[in-house]
């Protein structure tokens, strides 16, 4: 081969080059959606945007905010081991199973409340944005199914109220798959209120945000009515008017349900295992955005504790601070199915709208695909534990 020959095919090797396609004609750069490159540019957007209390509500975690932190913390103790020429990169594929579900994208959104805080009728947006990307959605207690618009994959979340009797639990999982659910999501960490600080110190009423929004008057005071019920401390937990749900009741729901029964909010090895005796469908590692028991460490360290634990009976999900295709990868290599998101977005919505959280969704797609491709690898399946190695 002559020089001339070699730099011809090196100059081919360009034209085919990633790097030369990843960019935009200039006059599409001019939509201010474009002027967010990352998540953590749709947080400022969105900040900038928002009632300051709506803000705090959706940003905060509870009591001193450790697991808050911990969430992202985790992510710097995974390092990515690239591994190349084992598999042909031209083509990055990053759909997976789950369920017996094809997921066009390991990703799914998790349940929020206070969505009106955000934008109004933010629940209707997000769904929408969910169907237009074909992502995976949770829908939050109390949400009717999805229009046409909306996801074709979606769950329930539910605390396990409708279960209290077989007739009551038989006929919410009938309906449910009547009108296309895939599966029951029930969220287990959540029969306490919590204490989050920064909504008690700005005296929020928690009701605003499943409503109209932080009420303001003309000169931008916070208006309250008499019988508005402010976010306290120091209130000890009144006993509950039922009895908080078992294993025995999910696993009462699961042997009535033809619909997959997915366990939220689990953190320990020994509640996966938990999980798998009594045939669950499967589990979402989960803290609950941090917003409920503080000091019990980032979901991203519990994870390989749960996946061992599962021993491949059961898929383990994961949420919590995911906020780059890198930190899917890291969760991807320790053995996860697939990753939540929820603060980001709200993100999405608070600065743009559906078509921010649409642009969210492709940011984190295109990041972990690109990521793939430079960790040498091309599909999901091909992603394995020896792709990454914990710190310490």
């Amino acid at each position: 081969m002559n020089r001339r020959t070699a730099l011809a095919g090196f100059l081919q090797f360009l034209a085919g080059s990633p790097l030369l396609r990843a960019d935009r004609k200039f006059a599409e750069l001019k939509d201010p959606i474009f002027q967010a490159v990352n998540l953590f540019d749709f947080q400022k957007l969105a900040k900038a945007k928002m009632d300051p209390l709506a803000w705090d509500y959706i940003d905060e975690g509870s009591e001193d905010e450790t697991a808050l932190r911990d969430n992202r913390l985790g992510f710097d103790k995974i390092i990515i081991r690239p591994q190349f020429l084992q598999h042909d990169v031209k083509d990055i594929d990053i759909s997976t199973k789950l369920l017996g579900k094809t997921l066009a994208q390991p990703l799914f959104l998790c349940p929020t409340g206070g969505k009106n805080c955000v934008l109004p009728n933010g629940d209707l947006e997000i769904a929408h944005a969910a169907g237009a990307t074909n992502t995976m959605m949770i829908l939050s207690g109390g949400v009717p199914a999805p229009d046409s618009k909306g996801p074709a994959n979606w769950w329930q979340f539910t605390t396990a109220a409708e279960f209290r009797t077989k007739d009551q639990m038989v006929s919410f999982a009938e309906q449910l798959q009547d009108k296309g659910c895939s599966g029951i999501s029930v969220t287990v960490d959540i029969y306490h209120v919590s204490h989050r600080e920064r909504s008690v110190r700005n005296r929020l009423v928690r009701n605003w945000c499943n409503g109209a929004g932080v009420p303001r008057d003309a000169t931008g005071k916070v208006t309250y009515n008499d019988d508005d019920l402010v976010w306290t401390t120091g209130e000890y937990p009144a006993p509950r008017r039922f009895p908080t749900p078992t294993w025995d009741t999910l696993q009462r729901l699961r042997e009535n349900s033809k619909l997959p029964v997915i366990v939220k909010g689990i953190m320990t090895a020994e509640d996966t295992e938990r999980a798998v005796k009594f045939g669950m469908s499967g589990v979402v590692v989960s803290n609950h955005g941090a917003r409920q028991l503080d000091s019990v460490g980032g979901t991203i360290e519990a994870l390989p504790e749960c996946v061992k634990a599962a021993n491949g009976k059961i898929p383990v999900l994961v949420d919590g601070g995911f906020r780059r295709g890198t930190d899917i990868f890291k969760a991807l290599a320790l053995g996860a199915t697939a990753v939540g998101i929820a603060r980001p977005y709200l993100w999405g919505l608070g600065a743009f709208g559906k078509r921010g959280v649409e642009r969210v969704i492709e940011l984190l797609r295109s990041e972990l695909a690109v990521d793939m491709g430079m960790a040498g690898v091309a599909k999901i399946s091909q992603i394995e534990r020896s792709h990454v190695r914990i710190r310490g």
